[in-house]
C-alpha cells in the first residue's frame, strides 16, 4: 500500500492561560498538523509546533519543508515500511526538526492505524494512561502560590515551575510555591536558560540549604554553554536536567562526555520523531542519565505521540506533558484527553485523532 498523499493543516488555538517562561509569554498554540493519507484512504497526523525562541522553528517553515521536499519524497512510496520511511525523512534535510517529527509521527500512526492498534501497542507497549507534571507560568510570588495551589487542587502531584526571569526573586518564589502546597508535592524547577552559572548556583544552593525539596532543575543555563552546565552540575546536589541543550544524538553524546547534565529532556519536535527520539533514551539510559519526555506548547496530536511513547520505553521521572491542558479548545477532533494529572490515550487506532477541526488555518496537499 502506498502513500497517497501528505496535506498540511495550518492551526491556531488559544491557551486558557497565558503561558509564560524565561524566554517567551503566549496565548495562542500556533502549529502545523501533518496528514499522511494511504490509497486506501487512510489519515496518520504529526505535529510540528512553532516555538521561534527554542528551536527555531515556524508554522510556515515546516509547511514548506513538508511542501517542498518531505511530502513530495513519500508520495508513492510503501506506507509499510516504517524504518525505511522514517530513516529516509531524518537523511532527507538538516535540521527541521519540527517538520521531521511531523511526517515521523504522521507514519507511525498511520503504520498503527493500517494494524488497528493504538500507537502505543506499536510502540510495544499497552499502557494507555500516562501521569504528567503541569506547569505554573513564570510569576511574582503570589501568583505562583495561587497557581500551585489550585494545580495541587485539581490533583496535580508534580509542579514545574517556570523561573529565570528575576534570578534575585527565584528563591522566594520557590519558598512560596513550597508553603502553599506543603511536603506531599513535587516541585521541579525550569530557568529555560534565564540564568548564568553564578546565578544557577547561587539559586540552587540556596534552596538546597532551605530544604525546600526541589526534585530537578532543568536548563538552567545557556543551551551552547555546556562548559557552565558541567560547572552548575558539578556545584549542586539537585539533579540538573538538559533541555534545550539536547536536540539529537550528538548533542547528547556531547553532554555525556563532558558529565554536564544528571538528566536528559526528549522532545519529538526537538530531535526529529519517535524514531530518534527512542534512540535518545536508549543511549541515556546506557550511559546512566536519568530521561523525561517532554513537549513544546501543542495539540494532542503531539502529546499523543509523546505520551505513547512514554507509556511503551517509559522514564525515570514523571513526563511533563501537560501542553494540551492547556488549551481553551482542542484544534482536533478526538485523540487523549487528562484525567486530573494523568494523559488518558484513546483506545483506538494511531493516535485515535479523527479529523482537524474548524479551528484550522490553511489546508494544502503537498
Amino acid at each position: 500500500m502506498t502513500i497517497a498523499a501528505v496535506r498540511t493543516h495550518r492551526l491556531s488555538a488559544p491557551l486558557h492561560t497565558p503561558f509564560v517562561t524565561a524566554l517567551r509569554r503566549t496565548t495562542t498554540v500556533e502549529t502545523l498538523v501533518v496528514e499522511v493519507v494511504d490509497t486506501d484512504g487512510r489519515s496518520g497526523y504529526g505535529e510540528a509546533p512553532q516555538v521561534w525562541q527554542v528551536t527555531g522553528a515556524s508554522v510556515a517553515g515546516s509547511e514548506a519543508c513538508v511542501r517542498d521536499l518531505l511530502g513530495p519524497a513519500l508520495t508513492g512510496r510503501d506506507a509499510d515500511d516504517l524504518v525505511a520511511r522514517c530513516t529516509e525523512v531524518q537523511r532527507a534535510v538538516a535540521g527541521n526538526e519540527a517538520a521531521k517529527a511531523a511526517v515521523d509521527v504522521a507514519l507511525h500512526d498511520l503504520a498503527a492505524r493500517r494494524l488497528g492498534v493504538p500507537l502505543v501497542r506499536l510502540l510495544g507497549g499497552t499502557a494507555l494512561r500516562v501521569p504528567t507534571d503541569v506547569t505554573l507560568a513564570a510569576g511574582d510570588a503570589v501568583d505562583l502560590a495561587a497557581a500551585a495551589r489550585q494545580r495541587q487542587a485539581e490533583g496535580f502531584g508534580v509542579l514545574k515551575m517556570k523561573v529565570g526571569t528575576d534570578a534575585a526573586g527565584d528563591l522566594e518564589r520557590v519558598r512560596a510555591v513550597r508553603a502553599a502546597v506543603g511536603p506531599d508535592v513535587r516541585i521541579r524547577l525550569d530557568a529555560n536558560q534565564g540564568w548564568t552559572p553564578r546565578e544557577a548556583v547561587r539559586v540552587i544552593r540556596g534552596v538546597e540549604d532551605a530544604g525546600l525539596d526541589v526534585e530537578l532543575v532543568e536548563q538552567p543555563v545557556p543551551r551552547w554553554d555546556l562548559d557552565g552546565l558541567a560547572w552548575v552540575s558539578d556545584r549542586v546536589d539537585v539533579p540538573v536536567l538538559a533541555d534545550e541543550s539536547v536536540f539529537g544524538v550528538r548533542d547528547l553524546v556531547e553532554v555525556i562526555r563532558r558529565r554536564a547534565a544528571d538528566m536528559v529532556n526528549v522532545k519529538l519536535a526537538k530531535c526529529g520523531g519517535l524514531h530518534p527520539a527512542r534512540t535518545l533514551l536508549d543511549l541515556a539510559a546506557a550511559h546512566g542519565l536519568g530521561t523525561v519526555v517532554g513537549s513544546m506548547m501543542e495539540s494532542q496530536v503531539g502529546i499523543g505521540a509523546a505520551a505513547s511513547l512514554v507509556a511503551a520505553y517509559g522514564t525515570t521521572a514523571v513526563a511533563d506533558l501537560d501542553a494540551a491542558w492547556w488549551l481553551a479548545r482542542s484544534p482536533v477532533r478526538d485523540g487523549l484527553r487528562y484525567d486530573g494529572a494523568t494523559v488518558v490515550l484513546p483506545d483506538a487506532p494511531g493516535l485515535g485523532v479523527t479529523s482537524v477541526t474548524e479551528a484550522k488555518m490553511q489546508t494544502r496537499d503537498c
